[in-house]
């Protein structure tokens, strides 16, 4: 299956000052296989070792974390030598031995010639709990479920995926009706690779369920198992309000809509782990556009999406006929699904800021407002093609960005400073 992040960690490799490497993720998208493969493709041998519930690695690390001992005992345990330039190093659930976190800091200042990456499915939270990080002393790459250019690709229309890179717009048109399917495809399944790949092996939507009901279960099991007892319940409630929260004409996380009389201050501790587990992404609002968006970000209003597509319409109960056939019970829930795949994909584009936009009265609504460094992009969402953008005009009229996006079903077109870019191109944005 291909993954962007291959050509991130081959340029990782190539790197003259390069750090030991930590991916992010939730679980489950692949950072275990990603890392395996990479060992597979770029080096001569590989070793592995699992953190989760070794006892040996963690007496390994309990002691002083002098690199040339810890290399010593590695390649015992691994029962083969380690060489410098040949070998990758993977260490998976690198967060349940914090030492051996910590150790990333020696290995980058006294043996900077090993290749070392790591994951671990809640990294985020050893990070944000003040584990001793080697600050300044790793790269970082997040890995996000498949996007819909990488599912194109693993369900065998890799030409077409290059179509949208080339942004061969009237070829696109052209084939409009491949990709709208697909995006129906992409909707169902989602990017969860172990639902892509059963779909892409058997094409059967009832096993893509089973399967996004497993990985929804074994997240509910990480709550009970890795979050603090009293936060649980708060995290629990939180979590399945997600699809009833996207299903409102204003996407606005409510706490009222998590049990009545919610407050702010009861479930923010759970926002937050779910954050750090990826699990979520919280988009802010601002009130206003000059760069950096940051600096007008309200942190009291946000939305709240999910990490995958497929994800929400399992959680949702959406069945398969209604989704693929455009049943008009899906209407309502159509928007919901349709921001969460922009949300997703935007995610998947590097060093790409992502924000909301109300003006102060509520008047004004604009879906997206991305900050790509150099530009401010507004980003209205349509689950149709009906190409109503009022809210985007009044933006455009008060802050007169370069462009504005609409993105929808309806084919690409660019006006004097209207760019309607379809769902499927939403990945191009930073290329207009």
């Amino acid at each position: 299956m291909y993954r962007i992040a291959m050509e991130k960690l081959l340029k990782w490799k190539q790197k003259t000052n390069r750090k030991p490497l930590i991916i992010e993720g939730a679980r489950q998208v692949g950072k275990t296989w990603l890392m395996k493969e990479f060992g597979r493709q770029a080096y001569e041998d590989t070793v592995y070792i699992n953190f989760d519930s070794n006892s040996r690695m963690a007496e390994l690390f309990a002691s002083d974390l002098d690199t040339d001992r810890l290399i010593t005992g590695l390649e015992l345990y691994a029962g083969c030598k380690i060489l410098a330039d040949n070998t990758l190093l993977i260490f998976d659930e690198v967060q349940e031995v914090p030492r051996a976190l910590t150790s990333l800091k020696y290995f980058f200042e006294n043996a900077p010639q090993y290749h070392i990456v790591c994951a671990g499915s809640l990294l985020g939270i050893a990070l944000h709990q003040g584990t001793s990080f080697p600050v300044g002393k790793v790269d970082f790459l997040k890995l996000f479920p498949l996007s819909f250019r990488e599912f194109l690709m693993a369900t065998g229309k890799e030409r077409f995926a290059e179509l949208l890179d080339r942004q061969d717009f009237q070829m696109i048109t052209t084939f409009k009706q491949t990709y709208t399917e697909a995006l129906k495809h992409y909707y169902f399944v989602g990017g969860m690779p172990e639902a892509v790949q059963s779909f892409v092996e058997s094409k059967d939507f009832n096993e893509v369920r089973d399967i996004q009901k497993r990985i929804l279960a074994a997240y509910e099991q990480d709550f009970s198992k890795h979050a603090p007892n009293e936060i649980v319940p708060k995290i629990r409630m939180l979590w399945n309000s997600i699809p009833s929260q996207l299903a409102k004409e204003n996407k606005k996380f409510i706490y009222g809509l998590i049990r009545e009389g919610a407050r702010a201050k009861e479930y923010e501790t759970a926002i937050l782990w779910l954050s750090d587990c990826g699990l979520v992404h919280k988009i802010s609002r601002v009130n206003a556009a000059g760069i950096p968006l940051k600096a007008y970000e309200d942190l009291k209003a946000f939305k709240l999406f999910l990490v995958d597509v497929g994800l929400l319409g399992c959680m949702a109960g959406l069945h398969q006929r209604t989704l693929l056939d455009g049943n008009d019970l899906f209407t309502e829930f159509k928007g919901a699904l349709t921001e969460q795949y922009v949300c997703q994909q935007l995610k998947t584009l590097e060093d790409l800021r992502i924000y909301y936009y109300t003006n102060d009265r509520g008047s004004c609504e604009v879906d997206f407002i991305v900050d790509t460094g150099e530009q401010i992009i507004p980003v209205e969402v349509k689950a149709e093609v009906n190409l109503k953008a009022k809210s985007l005009k009044t933006y455009q009229e008060k802050f007169s960005p370069e462009i504005s996006v609409r993105t929808s079903m309806a084919d690409y077109k660019r006006e004097s400073w209207l760019v309607n870019l379809p769902l499927y191109l939403i990945d191009q944005i930073t290329k207009l």
